[in-house]
């Protein structure tokens, strides 16, 4: 196998992974959130708990900058801090009741978007999809 071939393979992929993410979630305006506490949101909702330099590292953003858009997203009630226990230096960062609410409805919105964007593909295309998601799922993205 040319490994520089799947290389490049890999990176058009990763690339309109980006695009169809950005073309689903462009359209969604949540009242006072940026783009960025929206991406910060989004992480939280499906990694929780996440630390600030969880944050920080897989958006690509300082510290100071994640700790700041964080506390916006504390005031606005939509995620909190959870102190650890054993070291109150440490603390989890969840979602809040309010901030799930506002999160399913998000992702309500996008996988309206996503069904109109398979509701093409047979059921055998479908089930392929999956199983190659499976794949990267456990191979690569694990």
């Amino acid at each position: 196998m040319d490994k520089s071939k799947l290389f490049q393979q890999f990176v058009r992929f990763t690339t309109s992974v980006h695009q169809v993410t950005n073309d689903l979630t462009k359209e969604i305006n949540i009242e006072n959130i940026t783009t960025v506490q929206y991406k910060i949101l989004e992480f939280i909702t499906v990694s929780q708990p996440v630390t600030l330099s969880e944050i920080s590292e897989c958006l690509h953003l300082s510290l100071p900058n994640s700790s700041r858009e964080l506390k916006k997203l504390i005031q606005s009630q939509l995620c909190e801090k959870i102190v650890d226990s054993d070291d109150r230096r440490k603390f989890d960062i969840l979602l809040t009741e309010k901030g799930t609410e506002l999160m399913d409805n998000v992702f309500h919105q996008l996988e309206l978007k996503f069904q109109e964007q398979i509701n093409h593909l047979t059921e055998s295309e479908l089930q392929e999809i999956e199983e190659a998601m499976k794949i990267l799922q456990t191979k690569f993205f694990a």
